[in-house]
């Protein structure tokens, strides 16, 4: 019975809309940019808003390059991210303890110097105050110790340009990586869905 229930809401409320604040400015471009299982929230990383470069730092990457414009950022379960980069890599283990909220979380931080749009990568164009509301929303997200993120040494790196950083809260069924990107949309005004567990709920509202 909650089997048949959460499948429907999985696939049915994507399609209920959050809508965007009326009459944003043009201020400041990000991106939604999905690899097939994680959705990461793209944003340029320095800014008037905020430098977050002072949070997520390339030298802990493979490539240690310096010149990237973009930090991509996820948020799951840690398990999940270290040892499920694709579905294929997935453990019965791993989803377990992930669904039902037993592991701790992490950011994924990836970097990038440019990006092309397509459809697994949407633009979104927004104003500087929902820009520092979405700012806030990753920063509340980030576990930190003494004012500074936690840097999770792993050889479980996606490529050359990512690294993980300990975070605050446990995924479930009802609180997953694209929860996550989806209420970063929703908390700054942006059109998504009302709720989604998959990414194919955000990119929609995003042609």
């Amino acid at each position: 019975m909650f089997l048949g229930v959460y499948l429907l809401c999985v696939f049915l409320l994507p399609f209920i809309p959050h809508p965007a604040d009326a009459n944003q400015k043009e201020e400041i471009t990000i991106y939604i940019k999905s690899n097939g299982v994680h959705t990461d929230i793209v944003v340029p990383i320095k800014t008037s808003v905020i430098d977050w470069s002072q949070y997520f730092f390339t030298k802990h990457t493979l490539a240690k390059d310096s010149t990237a414009s973009f930090v991509g950022i996820g948020w799951g379960d840690k398990g999940f991210y270290l040892e499920t980069p694709t579905w294929g890599d997935l453990k019965f283990s791993t989803a377990f303890k992930a669904a039902f909220g037993i592991s701790s979380s992490a950011l994924h931080a990836t970097f990038y110097s440019r990006l092309a749009e397509n459809e697994n990568c949407k633009k979104i164009r927004m104003g500087l105050k929902q820009y520092k509301r979405l700012c806030s929303y990753i920063e509340n997200s980030l576990q930190l110790e003494k004012k500074q993120s936690i840097h999770i040494p792993t050889n479980a790196n996606y490529g050359n340009y990512d690294a993980f950083y300990e975070a605050k809260g446990r995924y479930s069924f009802f609180k997953t990586c694209n929860t996550w990107a989806n209420s970063a949309l929703k908390v700054s005004g942006q059109k998504t869905a009302f709720w989604t567990a998959l990414d194919w709920g955000m990119l929609r509202y995003h042609e």
